[in-house]
């Protein structure tokens, strides 16, 4: 009896023990399963995550590509337009350097060829040496212009208050053509045969041909009077008076403005005259003045 109840007892844990081993695999399946789709969902976030931070420098390095470009594009133009400074400045030296050679100036106080002096601190500031040497190259050129503009200005005003001298101030010839047949100074009296002082110099000329005034200026007096015949004064600057005698015939009256160069009178031979020829007279201040000095000042 008892070894059929043993028989009968191990038959029935059997299938127990078959139901729990069944029940601990599907667990540790299941359990697998868990940590393996876990283990996968985080892989992907993981490679969502790498995918995202790749797309972001991609983007990072296009755009860095992009302002070096336009950085690079922005230092071409700048070297283009400092190319062109250059030439523009090597023009205004030229043109500084013609003046001063035909104003016959200083070239020492003009100097067109030099840069300006100048000088300044070193700079520790980092920067990309090619940045470094194109703004060094604009303050440069930027000092340079500056100095040529100043030169420029004082030349001009120089230049300019010398032509308006050289308007206002007696110089050069009466006549376009003619040769002198007296000077200034002490000689023989053609009428009377002594020494006497001639204040003036005489140009001989061709009969009606124009007499020109030497410079700028008013006419005091167009008129005849005595031994000057027909005779024509004009006052100039800094107390300078002209007279052109023994005209034809006066082609100006008193109070006109009149020009360098201009025609005032017509050759003539009126007044005491021995034939056609216009008597010059400088004075300055009321004192009479050798005329020699202005014409070849002319």
């Amino acid at each position: 009896m008892s070894s059929s109840h043993g028989i009968t007892n191990n038959a029935s844990v059997r299938p127990v023990r078959h139901l729990l081993l069944v029940i601990l695999l599907i667990g540790t399946a299941l359990l697998c399963g868990y940590y393996f789709g876990k283990m996968q969902a985080v892989q992907i976030a993981e490679n969502e995550t790498m995918q995202s931070a790749l797309q972001v420098m991609a983007e990072e390095r296009r755009e860095l590509d992009a302002l070096r470009s336009s950085m690079e594009a922005e230092l071409d133009a700048l070297a283009l337009r400092i190319g062109s400074l250059r030439a523009h400045l090597l023009r205004l030296n030229a043109l500084g350097e013609r003046l001063v050679s035909v104003g016959n100036l200083d070239s020492h106080e003009f100097d067109f060829a030099s840069d300006p002096a100048q000088g300044g601190v070193d700079q520790m500031d980092a920067e990309s040496v090619g940045m470094v040497e194109l703004e060094s190259e604009l303050a440069r050129l930027s000092v340079a212009f500056a100095d040529r503009e100043h030169k420029l200005v004082l030349l001009e005003e120089m230049l300019s208050k010398r032509d308006v001298r050289e308007q206002v101030i007696p110089s050069g010839r009466p006549l376009k053509h003619g040769f002198i047949s007296s000077t200034f100074g002490r000689r023989t009296d053609p009428f009377s045969g002594t020494k006497k002082y001639h204040k003036g110099v005489d140009f001989v000329g061709k009969r009606g041909s124009e007499v020109l005034a030497v410079a700028a200026g008013v006419v005091t007096q167009s008129e005849r009077s005595g031994g000057y015949g027909n005779i024509v004064e004009i006052r100039h600057a800094d107390g300078y008076v002209t007279r052109y005698a023994h005209n034809q015939e006066n082609l100006v009256k008193e109070g006109d403005r009149v020009e360098k160069g201009e025609p005032i009178a017509m050759l003539g031979s009126t007044g005491r005259s021995s034939g056609p020829h216009v008597h010059f007279e400088v004075r300055r201040n009321g004192k009479i003045i050798n005329p020699a000095r202005f014409i070849k000042g002319g």
